[in-house]
């Protein structure tokens, strides 16, 4: 018969399969929105950074980063959750993300991320939550390919 702290010890690790590495339970939170899947072969290690570079824009990150072979170190994923008052709508956030990545804005295509409008170009895929509040994904395509970077958008959701 298992003990309290075998069932315990046994639930744990079956919660840490099932939402991946680099978001255990305490990892999952990223202001305000639960990180629902990150790919299977993305480091566990994760830092979180809060910034605003831009004038009225916060911008709060979670990156995975590996090293590599030559000793420097690369993205394999980034998800941003971004506040500003300006972004009342998609072609609003659409202006701003082109500004800030230096992109023409017609680079972007649309897609559907769940039930809102984003828009998709080269490993990065944004999106209006509500007004206000957007979130941008970030991976390596070479590394993962273009249908994780949507899966890992899809799974992002307000807690």
């Amino acid at each position: 018969m298992m003990t309290a702290l075998r069932v315990l010890a046994l639930m744990a690790g079956l919660g840490l399969a099932l939402t991946g590495p680099g978001v255990a339970e305490g990892r999952r939170v990223l202001d305000g929105f639960v990180i629902g899947h990150v790919p299977s072969d993305v480091v566990p290690s994760t830092s979180d950074f809060e910034y605003e570079p831009e004038d009225g824009v916060r911008f709060t990150s979670r990156v995975w980063e590996r090293e590599t072979d030559d000793g420097g170190h690369a993205v394999d994923l980034m998800i941003i959750v971004m506040r500003a008052d300006r972004f009342a709508t998609l072609d609003g956030l659409r202006d701003f993300m082109s500004a800030y990545h230096e992109r023409d804005p017609a680079s972007w295509t649309k897609v559907q991320i769940g039930t809102r409008p984003g828009l998709k170009a080269a490993g990065q895929v944004f999106w209006l939550v509500e007004p206000g509040v957007a979130v941008s994904v970030t991976i390596d395509t070479a590394r993962f390919g273009g249908g994780e970077l949507m899966a890992v958008a899809e799974g992002v959701r307000k807690q």
